[in-house]
């Protein structure tokens, strides 16, 4: 059996983190072109993140961060009265505060309706993303699309990561494949030692080169669903070689300003260096709601359309390889009791659902620490709920909160009913 950790928002196994039995697919093949130096910092890092999983904790700090603008001008989401029941969203918001939550946001018919901070954290407080990232590097795929940066979903990474130029795999790998987990690189599995192409993934200062030149294909690209933080870390080269501009910068000036949202810090893997993209930015609750949101009105902001017509769409439809998998989005699909992020045959690190949800029209972003953005397209309705891993004798449960809230909607004469997710169990 393998035990599952999650380190500094990434998940991975504990062997990773403590020790364990290398396998044939992380092979170490460190680079000779990175300076002692470099070495030097990664072995402190591995370290660092080995002490602390064995605590049970993760990296204790990243460091360096580097700042994320958001809007010179910024104003906070608009607020009204809301046209849920008041018990539901006390309910709500008592089973979050009990659950380690730092924000719980409820936006319902173009306004906040429910705002609530716990633990000393507010509107300013920055939120550790940890795999809320993961949707963000969907998103700005997007952006970058609209834009005309990126053709389409369907370009080669290659033409951007033109490294793999050569190579028969990796040039098959396609711009969808590494929001989808369908790339074919290697999936979170065993690490040993800080030699492993896992560790040095995420700790390295030159993580994003790792990844790049070391970091192994086990699969045909498209062929099969493998949950891997490298493919959400390879979308930060991506967008720099494509747009010209820093990963965080892009983000910055092609979404969060458009937005008006707050900004906040990255990681970067060495000073002026490379920023993580698969975790890592910490950013407040509303800027995670104004995500939501725009994913919600079809990427669309104040009339100002940010994303590709239709995209959307296309980060909701799932692949025959994960029906509830999306782009950087987790999706409804048909019920089941427990979804986690690994390929569906695997066990573990599988978070409860314990009803259908209210209403089929849900996706979400799913984060480390059940760190969650619920959307509803057909209600209006944004939640975003941040935060720790709850206790073990509080555990999350995905459905509990957006089906209070569905289900204590005040609706208007003649307004249609949700219609619940269908059964697959």
């Amino acid at each position: 059996m393998t035990f599952w950790t999650r380190i500094s928002g990434m998940l991975l196994p504990l062997a990773l983190a403590v020790g364990g039995c290398a396998t044939p697919d992380t092979p170490a093949v460190p680079s000779p072109s990175f300076s002692a130096a470099e070495e030097a910092l990664y072995l402190k890092r591995f370290e660092l993140q080995r002490n602390a999983a064995i605590e049970g904790g993760g990296l204790p700090a990243y460091d360096p961060l580097e700042p994320v603008r958001g809007a010179e001008r910024y104003q906070p989401l608009p607020e009204a009265e809301p046209r849920i029941a008041r018990q539901a969203l006390a309910d709500a918001q008592r089973f979050a505060a009990e659950r380690k939550s730092s924000a719980f946001l409820v936006w319902h018919d173009g306004a906040l309706v429910k705002e609530s901070y716990f633990g000393g954290a507010d509107r300013d407080y920055l939120v550790n993303s940890k795999s809320l990232a993961k949707p963000l590097t969907a998103i700005i795929i997007g952006r970058a699309i609209l834009e005309g940066h990126i053709r389409s979903l369907d370009q080669p990474v290659a033409d951007f990561i033109t490294e793999w130029k050569g190579d028969p795999g990796k040039s098959r790998i396609l711009v969808r494949h590494l929001l989808d987990m369908r790339s074919g690189l290697l999936p979170q599995g065993f690490g040993s030692g800080p030699e492993n192409v896992l560790n040095r993934a995420y700790l390295h200062p030159r993580h994003d080169e790792v990844i790049i030149n070391e970091y192994p294909l086990v699969n045909d690209p498209g062929s099969r669903y493998e949950y891997a933080n490298a493919n959400s870390e390879l979308v930060a080269p991506l967008i720099e070689r494509a747009t010209g501009q820093r990963y965080h910068d892009y983000v910055s000036d092609a979404l969060l300003i458009p937005l008006g949202a707050q900004g906040g810090t990255v990681w970067v893997n060495r000073p002026g260096g490379m920023a993580h993209a698969g975790c890592c930015i910490q950013l407040p609750a509303q800027t995670w709601a104004r995500l939501g949101i725009l994913l919600l009105n079809d990427g669309i902001w104040k009339g100002q359309r940010l994303l590709p017509e239709g995209y959307v769409t296309k980060m909701r439809t799932s692949t025959a390889e994960n029906p509830h998998a999306g782009l950087g989005v987790w999706i409804a699909g048909n019920y089941i009791r427990g979804r986690g992020p690994l390929h569906p045959s695997m066990d573990a690190g599988k978070t409860l659902h314990s009803e259908p949800y209210a209403d089929r029209d849900l996706f979400l972003f799913d984060g480390n620490g059940s760190q969650v953005v619920y959307i509803v397209p057909s209600q209006g309705l944004v939640i975003v709920r941040t935060g720790d891993r709850p206790a073990k004798d509080k555990p999350w449960d995905n459905s509990y909160i957006p089906n209070k809230i569905i289900g204590s909607i005040e609706r208007m004469p003649g307004e249609a009913m949700p219609k619940p997710q269908a059964s697959g169990e």
